[in-house]
């Protein structure tokens, strides 16, 4: 049994890892420091949560970041950057359970069940995400490639094609990408996952892109672990640019592929009381 912290233990941690990213950091950036912090290894990385295509600790951090907000020691803006608040930026490790506690009891008190001590009993209906991920994850290799192949059209990618084929190397496409005056060629592969692509998988699509081109795109409905995201930035070798499972369903949301996306309307009412008065 791979042993995974609670999500009040992940508190600590992630205001470590914000403090060292300078007091803010987007999600991405704060979970990979987390992960080198505390030295998780790639299989506690790999625990998928549930049935969901998300990892078991990026649930946990997720709960944490929440508690941390409602605790006041950080704060999040809408592009997804977190960020130490003023006392979150001098709090010590000491402080951290009695002021989840102090929190908690200010939660039962305003009888708000959804924020439970223990957050296997919190759990909410599957976000748009996971849903959205949960398809991809349903759906044939090939329609999945196919599924890249549009995405990449969608973002300006000429001359796109879905090679599979068997002794490819891995290699499950490519398409041009215009820049400017220039263009050059991207390989993709993709991969569904519903746990981690660690990095023995981004040195073997770079091993296949060799001799074909330097600029290789890895999509997947997971996520990667820290070393695989260390692998594709490595000095010395080609990049490879990594697209996970939440990045996917964001640019799938931002050129509604398979998403509809409605505006809501939500309105304000204020009781005018000097005018029931005047009458």
């Amino acid at each position: 049994m791979i042993k995974i912290p609670a999500y009040n233990e992940m508190l600590w941690p992630t205001v470590a890892a914000m403090k060292e990213l300078g007091g803010s950091g987007a999600i991405d950036e704060i979970y990979d420091t987390v992960m080198n912090q505390q030295g998780f290894s790639d299989d506690q990385q790999s625990v998928i949560h549930g049935d969901g295509p998300g990892t078991e600790l990026a649930y946990r951090l997720a709960w944490a970041r929440s508690y941390l907000k409602g605790m006041g020691l950080a704060t999040n803006s809408a592009k997804g950057v977190w960020s130490l608040t003023e006392r979150g930026r001098t709090v010590e490790m000491p402080e951290i359970e009695p002021l989840r506690q102090e929190y908690m009891r200010a939660v039962r008190l305003k009888r708000r069940p959804k924020y439970s001590d223990e957050i296997e009993e919190s759990d909410d209906q599957p976000s748009w995400r996971d849903q959205l991920l949960d398809v991809c994850m349903r759906i044939p290799p090939d329609a999945f490639e196919r599924l890249a192949q549009r995405l990449l059209r969608e973002a300006g990618f000429i001359n796109t094609q879905v090679t599979g084929r068997s002794g490819d190397g891995g290699i499950d496409g490519v398409g041009v990408y215009r820049l400017s005056l220039i263009s050059f060629p991207v390989y993709f592969q993709c991969k569904r996952y519903k746990g981690s692509v660690g990095a023995g998988v981004v040195r073997d699509f770079r091993g296949a892109m060799v001799g074909r081109g330097d600029k290789g795109l890895l999509i997947t409905t997971g996520t990667f672990t820290t070393d695989a995201k260390a692998e594709a930035t490595r000095d010395g070798a080609p990049p490879i640019d990594l697209i996970d499972g939440d990045r996917l369903a964001a640019l799938l949301k931002d050129y509604r592929l398979g998403v509809t996306v409605e505006s809501r309307t939500v309105e304000d009412v204020t009781i005018q009381s000097e005018y029931f008065t005047s009458i």
